[in-house]
């Protein structure tokens, strides 16, 4: 009610200035330039014609309005006052609704803002015509709380990582001291006693190395950004290279692998991030694999899209452990001092790549067979 009567007021207001506008622009042409207004009006609107004045027949002059004429400017003026009348109608209502949409906007954003700051049931802030803008707003706030709560797990996960990883580099590198300073103080100790001390500081001192690499490892992940450099990339030779590569962790834990590949199988893509991905995924497999069990590798084409699958037998991973397998800092085992311990960041680190690829990355566990699937575009 007080933005209508705000509404009519300036209306009046405008009028009466119009009013006033017309009143001096008559004395200014009028009054101050001495009638030539009148003058003009007398000139172009106003005839003189003959006539008799009376019924001794005596004739004279009449002046008279040039109805033809006044006609003209009659409708020319009225046009004017209207297209005058429409235009400041027009000017206001655009004004009043751009203020009316201004006052709309800053309560809806009082409501948002009000909205994003309350924890529990906020239906109550929206009326009942902003239903669809107050549906938005809280799957928004769903999809930002649940993204924080994600960064909240992520961070708890890194921060218990880098504890273990702390605690752990105490361990083998007191081995390494112990040994070592056994060694030193004992330089006559029997040979076959010293080779397996030796050993033994050797296999802590790799342990060790492993456990700074992931503090690397970490730190890398967190400051680099990762950017593309492709071209058409020989797949086939590249998880022949890979599979060459890991023969020595394939042999000791007695696992093998069958390419079912196409020697002519291509993809576009970076080579160097693609052998990132396969190298997570195939290290992945041999990890959690059973001993003695092959890991299978094979791709095949669907449309306009390369699927490469890689299999492994091993323990089934829980549906739970699934929704997660792809995070930051996850690992599917707890124990910390593990040789398969690692930050948790190859399979985020594959996902990640995969999708600059515009592509996607699975994976599914069921009755011990564990299968990661990857598809990539062509």
């Amino acid at each position: 009610m007080k933005h209508k009567f705000s509404f009519y007021l300036k209306l009046i207001v405008s009028i009466c200035a119009g009013l006033l506008f017309c009143l001096l622009l008559y004395y200014l042409v009028d009054i101050i330039w001495n009638g030539a207004v009148l003058d003009w009006f007398d000139k172009n609107y106003m005839h003189t014609r003959s006539a008799v004045l009376n019924e001794t027949g005596q004739e004279g002059f009449i002046r008279e309005p040039n109805w033809y004429q006044l006609k003209n400017l009659m409708l020319r003026v009225l046009s004017f006052t209207v297209s005058l009348w429409i235009l400041s109608v027009y000017l206001i209502s655009r004004l009043y609704a751009s203020r009316k949409e201004q006052a709309a906007l800053h309560k809806t954003g009082d409501m948002i803002r009000l909205c994003m700051t309350q924890d529990n049931d906020i239906s109550y802030i929206f009326p009942e015509e902003y239903a669809g803008i107050s549906a938005q707003i809280m799957q928004i706030k769903s999809q930002m709380l649940r993204h924080e709560q994600i960064l909240k797990e992520e961070a708890a996960r890194k921060n218990d990582l880098i504890t273990y990883l702390a605690h752990d580099l105490k361990t083998p590198l007191t081995s390494v001291i112990g040994y070592l300073s056994l060694l030193d103080e004992a330089p006559d100790m029997p040979a076959e006693q010293k080779a397996r001390y030796t050993h033994i500081a050797l296999d802590k001192a790799n342990r060790l190395e492993k456990l700074i690499n992931e503090f690397f490892e970490i730190t890398r992940y967190n400051l680099q950004q990762i950017v593309l450099e492709k071209e058409q990339v020989d797949l086939y030779y590249l998880l022949v290279q890979l599979t060459d590569e890991f023969y020595p962790a394939l042999t000791a834990h007695g696992n093998t692998v069958q390419l079912s590949v196409d020697e002519n199988c291509t993809v576009y893509g970076d080579p160097e991030k693609l052998a990132r991905v396969f190298n997570n995924l195939l290290k992945n497999a041999i990890y959690y694999s059973y001993p003695d069990t092959p890991i299978e590798i094979t791709a095949e084409y669907g449309t306009d899209q390369i699927i490469i699958l890689i299999r492994n037998q091993g323990k089934t991973i829980s549906k739970q452990q699934l929704t997660s397998i792809f995070d930051k800092f996850f690992r599917l085992d707890d124990a910390r001092t593990t040789n398969t311990g690692g930050a948790g960041l190859g399979l985020a680190i594959a996902r990640e790549i995969v999708t600059l690829h515009g592509g996607s990355i699975t994976a599914e566990s069921a009755e011990e067979l564990t299968t990661f699937r990857v598809v990539l575009p062509l």
